[in-house]
């Protein structure tokens, strides 16, 4: 007999692992233990040769469906005690690499076991089992057990105990387990109205075309029926929202084939664990109200992932239910997700007519992952709920502990730790104070569940930025180091740390807005970047950029300075000659006004130019909008004619003649107004070819032959694709991201990168 001391590291908390030993345990014969050590699950086994290899097999290669095995370590122990049974004992908290599991949703047994009227869980709303549930959200430390979550407050019942304690059952060591008798309870804010009878309230009140807030796994919702149009046009009114897309929950995937095209790959992902909102183009008869999505070909859409919203759907009672339901994120513009009784109340009960709350807390909010889809894979929008905070692994880098407190908008943090970056939860927007109030106490619980003392703290340069603020005063008090790293170079270093590439590229990233390192605005850059620096060796043509805030949703200022034209504008509806000189007088003395390389911005005004938009109601509305039509004109298969725009070189900087463009496409737009598709599509494919040529310049100076494209502008599937295309033909090879946004969602991994090979 032999005894092995096994080690097994990755996401082996919280996914059933422990249960799944001791049944690979009774499979291969062997004896001992299994425990969580908070940072990796520790196994001893006792048996014979053959019975401890087929062991190994089954931990090595036959892992639970939701647990991620990263790595595994054996050591043989002599003189080890004789056991007599193979055993799951109490946990024990050690130091060391933290995997912790995102929150996951609802199996299909539990969904078939909450249906069932035979079974003691029959229309539970907290029905979870080892394999679903529940995780991120409601954990307070490490290692996961029942004691160290929200779910403590829940004593089981002796029929709950028995399966917890049970290896042959689904539910042996799942930590949230509980039933009807046990477990939390809904119920409706400010009436007696609970359990059954609030779901069949909420149910009767969506169906009247009423609004409801409903709290979920990492916070609440406002929910009502996609197919009434009253209902939607209200709810927007409610929260001030003209246009923006409301994400979608549909019944089941049926409804959502029936409503949306969905193209290979994506059932097993909509239908998978994670179960994020992914942006599907809509049926062009589907049944949904316009607006939910208007002027928009595609919709956000997800699965039921708690059983709250499956029961929801399918309820016993007399009311026939929409099988299409808006499930948007229950905030205020700007504020975090609620995820308490009294947020709601504060914050979004003027949205609805009624809320439907539990009482089970949620120690850390999780809005929903949105993502679209290219290359036949994920493109990610916004990581959180069902990703966050699974790492992404550093080959190399100095392994000390770095907090990386991520940008402005589109909020995420992450927490480095001996070559693991862990992006946080999405947060928000942190103009408003109730989001960095939402990002401070974040930081500390995160900073907890993953037992990190952080030995540096990284944020952006701009010295306006509230998380610069924050940084600043957390730093100090920490008595740490503070590093502040260009906003565009944390783009380049975000896509090299998620491909794991760390050699040097051309970082090609186009966003909004960063503040530059000559005072300037940038968003437009070519740079040359490796982890330890990066030169700026090109952008679009510098343009002035006034109004101040205002001009990052007013498109037509933008339009105006490229043109430079009066009569132009005028005539193509951009802007009055009262509003043209207004703006000359406010750059020509610099009043409210900088200059600019922001390709965001450019987007916007070319949408302004084209007749578009002429300003947008929410970020990104002009240059999505912008899209659209140009992939309209691109599924007419028409051949796009190469347009010529020679680059433009300053000292040793290489500028995308834009600005020069945008003054062409106008004049052309003008003589037929009926081209807006065209050259929409035609304004994509001259950036393309202009990013190729300068790439092109840019290698032959340096022999650098990788490109890596980053920035919320990449967000824009086509304009990543005709780049891709571009620069693949030429020779380059190219780095996207995929499970971390382009967006400022993050930047927190590229500068958390910085900060791990930088001290």
């Amino acid at each position: 007999m032999r005894t092995l001391n096994i080690h097994t590291y990755g996401i082996v908390q919280g996914v059933g692992f422990r249960p799944f030993v001791s049944r690979a345990a009774d499979t291969a014969g062997v004896f001992g233990t299994v425990a969580n050590r908070g940072s990796y699950v520790d196994i001893y086994a006792q048996g014979t040769d053959k019975q401890l290899d087929a062991f190994v097999d089954i931990i090595k290669n036959a892992p639970p469906k939701r647990s991620v095995v990263l790595g595994v370590d054996i050591a043989e122990i002599e003189d080890a005690p004789k056991y007599s049974s193979f055993e799951i004992i109490e946990s024990e908290k050690e130091y060391g690499d933290i995997f912790v599991s995102p929150d996951i949703a609802t199996c299909d047994m539990c969904r078939s076991e909450l249906f069932d009227p035979k079974n003691k869980r029959y229309l539970h709303p907290f029905i979870n089992c080892t394999q679903c549930g529940p995780r991120l959200t409601i954990m307070d430390t490490m290692p996961y057990d029942r004691e160290r979550t929200t779910m403590g407050e829940f004593p089981m019942c002796p029929d709950c105990a028995a399966e917890y304690e049970d290896p042959a059952t689904r539910r042996y060591d799942a930590q949230p387990v509980c039933c009807n008798d046990c477990g939390p309870e809904v119920y409706i804010i400010g009436s007696d109205i609970r359990g059954g009878a609030a779901i069949t309230e909420t149910r009767r009140k969506i169906m009247s075309g009423g609004i409801v807030a409903i709290k979920g796994i990492g916070g609440f919702h406002l929910c009502c029926d996609a197919k009434n149009t009253d209902a939607v046009s209200r709810l927007r009114k409610l929260k001030n929202r003209p246009n923006k897309p409301f994400a979608l929950m549909m019944k089941n995937y049926e409804t959502v084939c029936r409503e949306c095209i969905v193209k290979d790959g994506q059932e097993a992902y909509m239908n998978g664990w994670q179960k994020p909102i992914m942006l599907l183009e809509k049926q062009p008869d589907c049944t949904i109200s316009a607006d939910i999505a208007p002027d928009n070909i595609t919709v956000g859409v997800m699965l039921p992932y708690a059983p709250v919203q499956m029961l929801l759907f399918d309820y016993p009672d007399d009311i026939e239910m929409s099988d299409c339901l808006v499930m948007t994120s229950g905030n205020v513009r700007g504020a975090p997700i609620c995820r308490s009784d009294e947020d709601a109340l504060r914050e979004i009960s003027s949205f609805c007519d009624m809320i439907l709350s539990h009482n089970r807390k949620i120690l850390l909010r999780a809005d929903d992952t949105v993502t679209d889809w290219l290359f036949d894979k994920p493109y990610m929008i916004r990581r959180s709920r069902g990703f966050a905070p699974l790492p992404i692994m550093l080959r190399h880098g100095s392994g000390k502990q770095v907090l990386a407190i991520g940008g402005e908008l589109k909020n995420t943090f992450c927490i480095g730790k001996n070559g693991l970056l862990y992006p946080s939860p999405y947060v928000g927007d942190m103009a408003d104070i109730r989001t960095v109030s939402a990002l401070s106490e974040s930081v500390e619980r995160m900073c907890g569940l993953l037992e990190s003392e952080p030995e540096v703290i990284v944020c952006d340069t701009h010295p306006l930025y509230n998380t610069v603020a924050f940084a600043e005063e957390l730093a100090d008090k920490k008595g740490i180091p503070l590093i502040k790293i260009q906003h565009h170079y944390a783009h380049i270093l975000s896509c090299m740390a998620e491909n794991g590439f760390d050699g040097k590229v051309i970082g090609i990233s186009f966003d909004g807005t960063g503040y530059g390192e000559d005072g300037t605005i940038w968003g437009g850059e070519l740079l040359l970047c490796d982890y330890h620096g990066f030169e700026r060796v090109g952008s679009i043509d510098p343009f002035m950029q006034s109004g101040g805030d205002i001009s990052a949703k007013e498109g037509w200022r933008i339009a105006a300075a490229l043109l430079d034209d009066p009569a132009l504008c005028t005539k193509l509806g951009i802007c009055s000659e009262t509003e043209f000189k207004m703006q000359a007088v406010m750059s020509a003395k610099k009043i409210n006004s900088v200059l600019s390389t922001s390709c965001g911005r450019l987007f916007d005004a070319i949408s302004a130019i084209l007749g578009i938009r002429r300003v947008s109601t929410f970020e990104g509305d002009a240059s999505t909008a912008l899209m659209y039509h140009a992939e309209i004109y691109e599924r007419k298969s028409v051949e796009y004619k190469k347009f010529d725009t020679p680059l433009i070189y300053e000292k040793d900087i290489i500028r995308l003649n834009t600005s020069e463009y945008a003054k062409n496409i106008a004049s052309r737009f003008l003589a037929d107004v009926q081209k807006t598709d065209e050259l929409a599509y035609e304004f994509h494919a001259v950036l393309s070819d202009m990013v190729l040529q300068a790439c092109m310049d840019i290698r032959k100076k340096t022999d650098i032959n990788t490109c890596a494209l980053s920035g919320g502008v990449f967000q824009n599937r086509l304009l990543v694709r005709l780049c891709r295309q571009r620069l693949e033909a030429a020779g380059f090879d190219v780095l996207l991201h995929s499970v971390i946004p382009p967006n400022d969602g993050g930047i927190c991994l590229g500068q958390a990168a910085y900060g791990t090979f930088n001290i």
